[in-house]
């Protein structure tokens, strides 16, 4: 017998669900703290290894190129652990993928070449985006209908801690980036609490048993059937325009700070970290807010709607930050709202993306939307962006206002995906 309505969501939840959620975090939380802690050491790094008359030119040139290997990893571990999740079990993949992030990060401590930077990250990265896609996979098989969605917004938001990590860890190490990759293997013994405390999810263990997953984590059966093909391509689409405003957006909420404090009159140096703590709390605070509660809000108002809310409040709230302040203090009351909606709306691809595939094609299709999404957002990243802020005598504030043109795609792509709210997770 169902719980009564009026019963609050997490009473539904059993110990043992809510170990799960914690165990998933955890691997997410560590995950996003392998992917930061590059960009956290990177001028350090890169100085090391290219030798110290490096210009600032030739360090952002490689450091672009190393993120550019961030997402092709990325990509390809989501989809490659996605199908393999899907074929094998959810747990242990999410081991070999929370090892694979551990190890290959650590090892950066003994690289002295540039392609050694690159391989380990490329290599890291394929364990970050197969975790991704696991865990949330995982996460909403485990919880019940009411919870899902509540569970799987807490499940994302957690990120904005690893970030915190990871900013705390390279303050902590100055200049020595080495250690700060060390304080990277930690994640490796989370692999033992889930060895020794999660199991398979009843639903993945019923196909198994009944025989019933022919074609589990088969592309073929993925793009094969009109139904999930249609629902993978739209969702990778729709991830890509959020993934394309994280770095054209919200990340360029530095940038914005930075240029505002040196238009009032203060000095390079002090903008240049009052603006890294504006983003590197303040926004990321925000937005960790607006991930967590997306679940809740999805909830009480449907998926679509909540992507629609927050797209437009992420086209509305860009402008007013980069044109209303007067004002550090006011640019600070500000950003908060600037990283709920910008940010805020990714916590509902660990909601939303799972609800769109049937079991034996969870994981798969899951990680082809989120990480697939990844590697169309690179050219965006990699030629619009600074192309727009390249352009002479273009306002930053300008150049971040077109990309912002990517939520209205957002909106339009929306349009076209079914609402999940309320329905029981797909089956053939």
């Amino acid at each position: 017998m169902s719980a009564p309505i009026s019963v609050p969501w997490y009473r539904e939840v059993s110990r043992y669900q809510w170990l799960v959620l914690i165990i998933a975090s955890a691997g997410w939380m560590f995950d996003t703290f392998e992917g930061q802690i590059f960009n956290i050491v990177r001028n350090d790094l890169l100085k090391d290894i290219l030798g110290s008359g490096a210009g600032d030119a030739l360090i952002k040139f490689w450091g672009d190129r190393m993120n550019a290997m961030f997402l092709l990893g990325g990509t390809v571990g989501g989809v490659l652990f996605g199908s393999l999740a899907d074929r094998l079990g959810r747990r242990p993949v999410m081991i070999l993928t929370i090892l694979m992030y551990s190890v290959f990060s650590g090892l950066n401590y003994f690289a002295t070449d540039l392609w050694h930077i690159a391989s380990l990250r490329f290599l890291m990265a394929m364990g970050a985006g197969g975790e991704w896609a696991v865990a949330a996979a995982l996460v909403a098989e485990i919880f019940p209908q009411r919870a899902r969605a509540h569970a799987s917004g807490i499940f994302h938001g957690t990120s904005v801690i690893g970030t915190w990590l990871a900013t705390v860890a390279g303050l902590a190490v100055g200049t020595q980036w080495r250690f700060a990759f060390l304080f990277g293997t930690v994640p490796a013994l989370l692999t033992l609490w889930v060895r020794a405390s999660v199991r398979e999810s009843d639903r993945w263990e019923q196909e198994a048993a009944e025989k019933s997953s022919a074609g589990s984590g088969s592309f073929r059966a993925l793009f094969g059937d009109r139904r999930w093909r249609n629902r993978a391509l739209l969702g990778l689409l729709f991830a890509m325009t959020g993934l394309a405003t994280f770095w054209g957006v919200t990340v360029a909420a530095q940038d914005i700070v930075r240029e505002f404090l040196l238009r009032t009159g203060v000095a390079a140096a002090d903008a240049a970290a009052k603006a890294k703590f504006a983003f590197g709390f303040v926004v990321t605070a925000g937005g960790g807010i607006g991930a967590a509660t997306f679940g809740a809000m999805s909830a009480r108002l449907g998926r679509k709607p909540t992507f629609a809310m927050m797209l437009i409040g992420a086209m509305l709230i860009v402008p007013a930050v980069c044109w209303l302040p007067h004002s550090y203090g006011q640019m600070l009351v500000l950003l908060p709202f600037y990283g709920f909606f910008t940010f805020g709306f990714h916590g509902g691809y660990a909601v939303y993306f799972p609800e769109l595939f049937p079991t034996r094609l969870r994981g798969t299709g899951s990680g082809m939307c989120f990480n697939g999404g990844r590697l169309l957002a690179a050219p965006v990243l990699f030629w619009i962006v600074p192309w727009l802020k390249g352009i002479p005598h273009l306002d930053l504030r300008v150049a971040v206002m077109l990309v912002c043109l990517f939520y209205l795609l957002g909106l339009v792509i929306l349009i076209f995906l079914p609402e999940t709210k309320g329905r029981p997770l797909p089956e053939d």
